[in-house]
């Protein structure tokens, strides 16, 4: 299968988000080398890409066929060389620090063909600064996915300040050939679009928990049985547009607008987390654990299986799987 010209390409990293990129190519036909430096992690990231396929499979999204034919296309090595050579694409995945990217990325520019996009999954590091020393930074651009990648369409593209249009453009082409859904950043931001949201709201409900307003659990539920249901469906602007009636999202925004400025001024901008976050955060959430039924899972395993559940039948509504 050729994916917007692109036939082969190279993972870089086979932890939790490699092995699912590694996942989601491998499940759209295409050739893949999964690098990783050591036979332990090149074994772990084989199993959890074999376990993501047989879970596709149980669902009646992949036959067991196209499976087998996927798992052919595999190639696991621990030689970057072997893994870049002959690919149109390499998705880097390895550790969320400039100095072990900016070294995968010198090795990368000594075997990789010179029209070879390198996307970075970075979470929120800038692409300029990786490619600060490559030879070929304009082949090189941020691509930030959300876990498990082989589910969750958003892309999120970040250009550095040499990445040319023509490499946003093939990398935009390919992740929409896979059914994703990229967005590209006009300007570099740390963290991107969906972290920053992410942890904005974040923020809002660590300051709610520290203050004594509610439980972790609460904040969870406060966000999974209310606006989250409306997120899986549509954005915030859609959201308000919806909710001003006749009168559309300039008429909600009017009609809140005292309360909400009486809100912002009472919310949290602090820059540190608080002390003790990390201990609360892990006690409210063991305590939240217990207190789910069997059916939705109890420990991380039986949630994140549960997690999948949902996604699947959420991605077959919007039509995405």
């Amino acid at each position: 299968m050729k994916m917007a010209g692109i036939e082969k390409v190279a993972v870089l990293g086979g932890g939790l988000i490699g092995s699912s990129w590694a996942t989601n190519f491998l499940w759209k036909g295409l050739k893949v080398n999964i690098y990783d430096i050591s036979y332990k992690q090149i074994s772990t990231a084989g199993n959890r890409v074999r376990v993501n396929l047989e879970y596709l499979v149980s669902k009646g999204i992949l036959t067991q066929e196209r499976m087998d034919s996927a798992l052919a296309h595999a190639t696991y090595t621990s030689s970057l060389e072997e893994a870049v050579t002959d690919v149109q694409f390499i998705q880097e995945s390895v550790l969320e620090n400039y100095e072990v990217k900016q070294s995968v990325l010198a090795e990368v520019d000594k075997y990789a063909p010179a029209d070879a996009v390198f996307a970075s999954s970075t979470s929120g590091l800038l692409i300029t600064e990786i490619s600060k020393n490559s030879k070929r930074p304009d082949r090189c651009l941020g691509a930030h996915p959300y876990n498990p990648p082989h589910l969750i369409p958003l892309v999120e593209i970040s250009k550095g300040q040499k990445t040319s249009e023509d490499t946003v453009r093939r990398a935009c082409d390919f992740y929409k050939s896979l059914g994703k859904e990229p967005i590209v950043l006009q300007k570099e931001a740390l963290g991107f679009i969906a972290n920053r949201l992410s942890m904005a709201l974040y923020r809002e409900a660590v300051d709610l928990v520290v203050r004594g307003v509610c439980s972790v659990e609460d904040v969870d539920k406060a966000v999974n049985f209310g606006p989250g249901l409306r997120y899986a469906l549509m954005g915030p602007n859609l959201i308000y547009q919806l909710g001003g009636g006749l009168h559309g999202i300039e008429g909600l925004l009017k009609h809140v607008e005292n309360s909400v400025e009486l809100w912002w001024e009472d919310m949290a901008t602090w820059k540190k987390w608080p002390p003790g976050w990390y201990e609360t955060a892990r006690e409210g959430v063991n305590r939240e654990m217990a207190n789910r039924s069997p059916e939705q899972g109890r420990n991380t395993e039986e949630i994140t299986r549960w997690r999948d559940d949902g996604l699947i039948e959420i991605l077959k509504l919007l039509k995405k799987i």
